[in-house]
């Protein structure tokens, strides 16, 4: 993202280079378990880059980046990368099993009520639509641990009783929808 030296660069887009070289110039990352930030809801984004700032997200390159960045500059940087494009879906072929299994997960924990239908997210819920699938997994993991804390416990209890594979499958239909 973006050090405290380059916290005052002259332009938003000068600021915000050190962070789309890792999660994608374009919206989509291509770099492994980094998420792709293009269409994500500016407020969750925002307070996104918050906690960061704050180590209420411990991701240590993240949270240097952050330093010394003020709430308008968390604000600003958060609108422009919503309005990058939302990532492009995994292609190849599609395990139509594995897209039925976690189709049946999803309405029976319901995740399509916060994340949307569409899973384009929504003010503090984000935009799980063609996600990076290893970065789906990652994150699915670490609400169940505990090692990544949402706004609430709601998360971790939809996770507790999700087995490895389930999360797999998971990952794997939200990565490929559009």
């Amino acid at each position: 993202m973006l050090s405290a030296s380059r916290a005052h660069a002259d332009t938003l887009e000068a600021r915000l280079a050190p962070c789309l070289a890792c999660h994608g110039a374009k919206g989509q990352s291509a770099n492994p378990e980094v998420p792709s930030l293009g269409g994500q809801p500016a407020f969750y984004l925002t307070i996104q880059l918050l906690m960061f700032r704050e180590k209420l997200r411990v991701v240590e390159p993240m949270n240097q980046m952050m330093q010394g960045l003020r709430d308008d500059d968390l604000r600003n940087m958060a609108a422009y990368l919503a309005k990058l494009p939302p990532p492009e879906p995994a292609g190849g072929t599609v395990d139509s099993a594995r897209m039925e299994k976690a189709r049946a997960l999803i309405e029976q924990h319901r995740c399509n009520f916060c994340h949307n239908r569409d899973y384009s997210g929504e003010q503090n819920v984000p935009r799980l639509a063609g996600q990076r699938e290893d970065y789906l997994v990652k994150a699915l993991r670490e609400y169940k641990n505990n090692t990544r804390r949402g706004y609430d416990a709601s998360m971790a209890d939809v996770l507790y009783p999700i087995s490895e594979e389930q999360i797999s499958d998971l990952a794997y239909l939200l990565a490929r929808l559009r």
